[in-house]
């Protein structure tokens, strides 16, 4: 089944392949240049107001400037010190651009005085008002309060923009001719734009300091295009969160520098520009630049209260050549309130991205997002009992969230809808309901997921229909399960496969039946008689998908038949804290390399042409404020800033179903990440685990080989399959990104926007002297060594340099094996390359 992520993906890029645009608007919207009239250059730093409201803005440091707003104006005010103040005339709800030319005034000036005292920067204004700003954060970042609640309003809008008059007359959109009416104009670059997504939600949100626990209950939503009610928890306004008194901003993964933070001068430049009087507080106004405009930094204004130095207005903007994929703009606008005596909370938050796919967006489509999230009803220091914290880490949603009828919209709501917002969900579901959107829609589906809806059945995966091997030859297969059309209760699955050398027919099946999905409850099981690679990482390419086969470095001759049942049983306590209970019965052939199991019982030895087994495994796996998206089978986790932890534990039952062994697992996985801001940021991942019983190497621990020059980070990219076994084990990966660092300060490598990593991986473990006798290992088989008087086992180690983000999609490694170099069949330095996806 599709997950409702690649859903609401598939039905932008959707769109953006069918729907074009053109300029009509409904907000008074300007865009425009400031210079001056003598000199004719560009004049930054100049006031630009709507006059008679609130709503005003200034020039950037090339004279820039866009307005908006639903107010009902009809001129601009534009004013600066040592010019003339300008008054425009405006059409009211329309686009314009407005490039206007400023007079300067002949002043008199006393007499200079020229000395050659060096300046003294501590006592430069901006500096100083930089300073009290920074002392009294402290006191103005409403996350030192011991607690507060508010209620809240998000607004979210996607829209298509950037497509060409060609392409708006293609003979494919004539069904879709009528979205036309829909246009309006972005004041962010002047691009026309079609309106297509949008989604509301109010809730109420609490936070406590101590200790630190939030809670949001989303009490009304309403989304346009998805019907799935698991969306619903990113909805409010825990997901994304911007708190500029924070010294760093988390933005798309990256680590933006706050232009208030503790260390902003070493980043940015202050300029001390005007002061004026807002709702009865007298501000400054403050204009920052980047001193080096490819760290991650901003462009952009703020204004501060006199006597409290609490921010009062900020506007954020990204460079243009900042290191970031996708996002040709980004702007963020905050507004804050004293909402009680020295209490400053944010009222009102505005964020607009500019989403492109190419390096150059003017021949592509892209889209716009814009966020628009509203609070009132503040309650400070005045926390709820003990008790209402409970299950936190969960967003509660209300049963009737997504059921408010236009009658509560229109009350609850803390802005009014434009008429072409309103106009946006009769959009949608007009376009939904078109044939013609379902065929590409389909089409679309297929070729991001894999699999083709027909009906009540999905056809597929289509990268499994053609794969080759040694053992197999050249293998075809052909597959698919039921659609949500069919139930989504229950989605069973079945495939069949024929490889030409082997001549054997491989088949298999699978069923999912859900009893709840949030928190998720359900069981499943799985046949399957086909081959597997055994040692390989749980996150490789699957052995029957046609990129193992064509990025294989050597002959895949090492899989093994196998015939497997499985049951499992999956309970999630709550999100980001689940077991599984599985039961596994399995007869695994022999690899082509040797004919039969030759296993040693006592003195004497025996054949055996399977290796049968079964076993019980509860896995415990613990995320804590784990979020996901969810679709009606399919879930993708989003991640938590904390650890996530799986436990398994195993127990081998013998002379059950015929198994021959009896034998216990224990393994231990711990995977995290964290920021190490400005340089990026690390992740690290250990393994462990302990294999008890007399078995024989098949049933041990074969630590994650890699024959491919795909890179993975869940396998020793340098080591071969079967190459080491252990049945005990500890290993660690490491892995730091340091997100173009240095590259951004390099000419060459700043303008190609390449980014650093360096890793190391190790493993070391023990095969107990049992365990060495059971069964005969084969050629290039190992136990890791003990070279030395001190008993110390010698590791497996390996480490790379890699460079992502070449052409925005590829990373190449250069990787060195520093361990058991004097391995057959080894390379010493190898290379390999990965397709990633990342801003």
């Amino acid at each position: 089944m599709i997950n409702v992520k690649v859903k609401f993906i598939l039905f932008l890029i959707f769109l953006f392949f069918l729907f074009c645009i053109d300029s009509n608007a409904q907000y008074t919207k300007i865009i425009g240049q400031i210079t001056d009239l003598k000199t004719q250059e560009i004049v930054p730093f100049v006031n630009i107001t709507f006059k008679g409201t609130r709503v005003g803005t200034i020039t950037d440091f090339n004279g820039n400037y866009k307005i908006e707003t639903k107010l009902s104006v009809d001129s601009i005010v534009i004013s600066c010190l040592g010019y003339k103040q300008v008054r425009k005339k405006v059409v009211r709800n329309k686009f314009q651009t407005l490039n206007i030319q400023i007079e300067p005034i002949s002043l008199e000036l006393g007499e200079v005085v020229v000395s050659a005292r060096k300046r003294d920067k501590n006592n430069d204004p901006a500096i100083k008002l930089f300073n009290q700003i920074i002392k009294h954060k402290k006191y103005n970042n409403y996350d030192k309060l011991e607690s507060y609640q508010y209620e809240t309003y998000n607004k979210v809008q996607f829209d298509i923009n950037n497509v060409s008059e060609k392409f708006q007359n293609r003979r494919v959109l004539k069904p879709f001719k009528f979205i036309f009416d829909f246009m309006d104009t972005s004041i962010v670059n002047g691009k026309p734009y079609l309106p297509v997504f949008l989604i509301e939600s109010l809730s109420d949100y609490y936070y406590r300091k101590n200790p630190k626990l939030e809670k949001e209950i989303i009490k009304a939503t309403q989304v346009s295009g998805i019907d799935n009610e698991s969306i619903q928890q990113f909805l409010g306004n825990m997901y994304v969160q911007v708190n500029i008194y924070q010294n760093y901003m988390d933005l798309f993964g990256k680590g933006f520098i706050s232009p208030i933070s503790n260390t902003g001068r070493v980043f940015y430049k202050y300029f001390l520009v005007d002061s004026a009087f807002i709702d009865n507080n007298w501000c400054y106004q403050m204009v920052f630049q980047p001193r080096i405009k490819q760290e991650y930094v901003f462009n952009g204004n703020f204004w501060v209260a006199d006597t409290s130095f609490a921010i009062k207005k900020i506007e954020l903007c990204i460079d243009e050549l900042v290191n970031i994929n996708f996002i040709n703009h980004l702007e963020i606008k905050q507004e804050f309130d004293e909402v009680k005596d020295s209490v400053w909370m944010i009222t009102n938050n505005i964020v607009v991205v500019d989403f492109n796919a190419v390096e150059d967006p003017k021949y592509a489509l892209g889209f716009f997002g814009r966020k628009t999230t509203t609070y009132k009803n503040f309650i400070i220091n005045q926390a709820p009992g003990e008790r209402f914290f409970e299950n936190i880490g969960n967003i509660s949603v209300l049963d009737d969230a997504n059921k408010k009828d236009t009658a509560f919209w229109n009350k609850s709501r803390h802005e009014e809808l434009t008429e072409k917002e309103e106009q946006i969900y009769h959009l949608v579901d007009t376009i939904k309901n078109l044939p013609a959107f379902r065929t590409y829609y389909d089409i679309i589906t297929m070729a991001i997921t894999g699999y083709y809806v027909w009906g009540n059945v999905e056809l597929g995966p289509y990268f499994t229909v053609y794969s080759h091997n040694l053992v197999e030859g050249h293998r075809f297969r052909v597959g698919g399960r039921t659609s949500n059309q069919f139930s989504t209760k229950i989605m069973p699955e079945i495939y069949v496969a024929y490889g030409t050398e082997d001549e054997k027919i491989k088949y298999g099946g699978n069923f999912i039946y859900l009893f709840k999905k949030n928190p998720r409850r359900g069981f499943g099981t799985l046949y399957k008689y086909d081959t597997e690679q055994l040692g390989q990482s749980s996150r490789a390419y699957r052995e029957d998908n046609i990129m193992s086969s064509v990025l294989r470095r050597s002959p895949n001759d090492k899989l093994s038949m196998l015939e497997e049942i499985r049951c499992h049983y999956e309970h999630e306590w709550f999100n980001g804290f689940s077991n599984h209970i599985i039961f596994n019965y399995r007869d695994i052939y022999p690899i082509p390399q040797i004919e039969t199991f030759i296993i040693k019982n006592g003195d004497e030895y025996s054949e055996h042409s399977t290796l049968t087994t079964f076993d019980i495994t509860l896995r415990t796996r613990f995320a804590y404020n784990e979020k996901f998206v969810m679709g009606e089978f399919e879930r993708v986790s989003l991640g938590t800033i904390y650890p996530i932890i799986n436990f398994f534990y195993t127990y081998g039952v013998k002379d059950v179903f015929n198994s021959e062994f009896n034998y216990q697992k224990f393994e231990i996985n711990i995977e995290d990440w964290f920021n190490i801001y400005p340089f990026g940021y690390s992740r690290y991942i250990i393994n462990g685990g302990i294999i008890s019983g007399r078995l024989p190497f098949p049933l041990l621990k074969l630590h994650e080989g890699n024959e491919t020059y795909s890179f993975d980070k869940y396998s020793f990219n340098m080591m071969n399959y079967y190459e080491f076994i252990s049945d005990k084990y500890l290993s660690l990966y490491y892995s730091h990104y340091f997100e173009g660092f240095f590259f951004n300060k390099i000419p060459l490598f700043r303008r190609l926007k390449w980014r650093e990593i360096i890793w190391g991986k190790g493993v070391v473990g023990i095969l107990s002297d049992e365990n060495k006798e059971v069964m005969p290992f084969f050629d290039g088989m190992y136990t890791f060594d003990n070279p030395n008087k001190l008993n110390m086992l010698k590791p497996y180690f390996e480490a790379g340099i890699g460079v992502e983000n070449i052409f925005r999609l590829l990373r190449f490694d250069v990787i060195q094996r520093f361990s058991y170099l004097d391995h057959p069949d080894i390379s010493k330095i190898g290379f390999r390359m990965s397709i990633q996806f990342k801003f």
